[in-house]
């Protein structure tokens, strides 16, 4: 069941860099992250209304901090850094969740790190500067600063699967993912509200078909991976949870062949490499 998750979550995950790409032709990055947080909240909505007593008092700091870490800072942060970094690119450096999940969990969770893993966790790495440096006709390489947006929204990937291991393992998948949005729903929500993006949807050509590509994003990619995320880590391990960001660059590349983009024999050894890091990951104790 962990590894049917992963491939689906890594069928997911990957998708979302090209629906990102297509909702930034009409809107603005704040505005996609906006649309996509306010619309994912209300995909869950009905579960939320429905369990919300099922959390303990206790339990909303760490709801909050896994919304904002795991949903909320991530969706701006990505939509941000895919205004001038290529698609594929933000694929690839997703799968640094993996080593800050590994490293927030040791420095704040006392999670032990083993040789192995961290040899997982280098092979893994590896491949992805395979991925990044092999080259391509469609890839930009003068905005890689941009890859930095993205490196943080990782590190905080990494925070939220240790919140949810760690601090919120008596509620189900459905109810945490549904509440962790409803504490971020209505902020970005109200955010929207600022912003010009319902002006554009009325009145900018090619702003509904953007939306609905926006919506895609936030029901798959937003509120179903979430769910499905929360059960994973539930099943597994924090550290094997975030492997799956290992498969999400293949994903990223085929979408990218599909578009007209070429891969090259140095992608496909970077793909091999990331598989071995991930099954090392997986096999360490």
């Amino acid at each position: 069941m962990a590894w049917f998750l992963v491939v689906i979550l890594a069928l997911i995950w990957g998708t979302s860099f090209i629906l990102i790409k297509k909702g930034l032709v009409v809107y603005s990055s704040d505005e996609l992250g906006a649309w996509r947080i306010t619309i994912a909240c209300l995909t869950l909505l009905p579960w939320a209304i429905k369990h919300i007593r099922h959390a303990e008092p206790r339990h909303w700091k760490f709801l909050l901090g896994s919304g904002l870490l795991g949903n909320l800072i991530p969706a701006f942060l990505f939509a941000y850094a895919e205004t001038r970094l290529a698609s594929g690119l933000a694929g690839v450096l997703n799968s640094l969740t993996a080593l800050f999940t590994l490293l927030v969990g040791a420095a704040f969770f006392h999670q032990p790190i083993t040789w192995m893993r961290m040899l997982g966790i280098i092979i893994g790495i590896a491949g992805t500067a395979v991925l990044i440096f092999s080259g391509g006709e469609n890839t930009n390489f003068d905005n890689t600063m941009y890859g930095l947006y993205i490196v943080v929204a990782t590190i905080c990937y990494g925070g939220s699967v240790n919140i949810i291991k760690y601090k919120l393992q008596g509620l189900k998948p459905f109810v945490m993912s549904s509440l962790a949005l409803l504490t971020v729903g209505p902020m970005a929500f109200i955010y929207l509200l600022t912003t010009d993006a319902f002006d554009k949807l009325q009145h900018t050509p090619g702003a509904g078909e953007a939306l609905l590509y926006i919506a895609i994003l936030a029901v798959f990619s937003t509120a179903v991976g979430l769910v499905l995320f929360n059960k994973l880590i539930h099943i597994s391990t924090p550290l094997f949870a975030s492997s799956s960001t290992y498969l999400i660059p293949i994903v990223a590349l085929m979408w990218g062949v599909l578009d007209g983009e070429t891969i090259h024999l140095w992608h496909y050894v970077g793909m091999v490499i990331i598989l071995v890091g991930v099954f090392i990951v997986n096999r360490a104790r």
